[in-house]
């Protein structure tokens, strides 16, 4: 099992909280995502990872553009990107955290519930949304993540995100 994780060092590598802002060095970039998780565009909802503890934590970010499919019609006069999809960010993000673990390479992350979701701030075109994952508890392939969506440090989501891995 260290042989495999020496053997992906890109995601070996921890980067702690602090070591990060607005010039973050990246850990991993969306054509790395998409080695582990199976979104693809539209769907694919999150650009770049900026740490991770494989299976226990992770800090990924997406960049809010105004081309973004749903500022479309959510709503043409004043666009603010959809609660749910911001959910999704974050279920993206932790499916990230929990497929990089060697037993649940190439499998599938899917969601099994969605406790105490509070939305608290709207996500505009132009924003920078920073999502945390922390698994905060695993049984095999089931497990929940406290998940954390901030604009600026300020929280936008917050929520439990229960989940399963495909078998």
């Amino acid at each position: 099992m260290l042989a495999e994780l020496e053997a992906e060092p890109r995601i070996n590598n921890i980067k702690r909280k602090e070591e990060h802002n607005d010039m973050s060095e990246v850990l991993l970039n969306q054509e790395q995502i998409k080695e582990i998780i199976p979104h693809r565009d539209p769907f694919l909802l999150i650009d770049e990872v900026l740490e991770m503890e494989i299976g226990k934590k992770i800090v990924a970010r997406k960049y809010m553009k105004e081309d973004d499919y749903w500022f479309k019609g959510h709503f043409p006069e004043k666009p603010v990107t959809p609660g749910v999809l911001m959910i999704e960010m974050l279920a993206q993000a932790g499916a990230v955290c929990i497929l990089s673990q060697p037993e649940f390479k190439g499998k599938i992350a899917l969601f099994a519930g969605i406790d105490k979701a509070k939305f608290r701030r709207q996500v505009v075109p132009g924003d920078v949304l920073d999502l945390e994952v922390e698994i905060i508890a695993q049984r095999g392939p089931m497990g929940i993540g406290k998940a954390v969506a901030s604009v600026g440090g300020k929280k936008a989501v917050t929520c439990e995100i229960k989940f399963a891995v495909e078998q």
